[in-house]
């Protein structure tokens, strides 16, 4: 019997990971390194794997900022809103979890921001976002309208790297565009500890408010991050 080759060890690796949903559209897969220490090949062996993938359109290599889970008809213009860099302001993969979802009644400030009455039925999304050397490198709030991503809140749903896939996907949401406001603040004693850094520490602030279809305002988001490892880049 003939031996497999190397690259099609790793292509086979990754696409059973997104066959068994492992990992689903949106989702970063492992890093080029972290796959060929995990597997055992050269760098090069896993390139080839993700080549072939890309070409496919199960995979999407965003310049700088890591490798996604695609399809044929996933919509590559939400990587316009990933405007996350390191401190030097250089593409970078940030991987993010999910420790904490919710349903919460809104209040006077969320609302204001969102725009409806207070009291609304609201999503509240908490994520962490890592870098490469696993070092927690942000901390992201959103506020979503739950008559629009009701579900959302339910553990058994996984929720992406790219969180705006599954909004497009699951919930039939499309996201036309985003106002952000940079600031800065200093880290309280729970942002302190989840960052790994003192409290009092400066911190990168990003607020940012998405709309829908229509203009419609669908979240309200704040990201805070380490400004050793963490900067916000754009282009004008």
């Amino acid at each position: 019997m003939p031996v497999k080759p190397l690259y099609k060890v790793v292509e086979q690796y990754i696409r059973q990971r997104i066959t068994d949903g492992e990992l689903v559209p949106g989702d970063l897969i492992p890093s080029e390194s972290r796959l060929s220490e995990s597997l055992s090949v050269s760098i090069g062996t896993v390139r080839k794997a993700i080549d072939l993938l890309e070409q496919e359109k199960l995979l999407f290599r965003h310049q700088g900022k890591g490798t996604y889970v695609s399809r044929v008809d996933f919509d590559r213009s939400l990587f316009r809103f990933f405007t996350y860099g390191t401190a030097s302001g250089e593409a970078t993969r940030i991987h993010k979890l999910t420790p904490l979802r919710e349903r919460i009644s809104g209040t006077a400030d969320i609302c204001k921001h969102l725009a409806v009455p207070v009291g609304t039925s609201l999503i509240y999304i908490e994520r962490v976002g890592y870098d490469d050397e696993e070092q927690p490198v942000l901390v992201e709030k959103c506020w979503w309208l739950a008559d629009i991503v009701g579900g959302l809140e339910n553990n058994d749903l996984h929720i992406p790297d790219l969180l705006y896939a599954i909004i497009e996907e699951k919930f039939g949401v499309h996201v036309v565009r985003a106002e952000e406001t940079l600031t800065a603040d200093i880290a309280d004693a729970l942002i302190a500890k989840t960052l790994n850094i003192n409290e009092g520490d400066p911190l990168v602030v990003l607020r940012r408010i998405t709309h829908a279809t229509n203009d419609r305002i669908i979240e309200y988001r704040v990201t805070q991050g380490r400004p050793d490892r963490f900067s916000y880049k754009t282009e004008i």
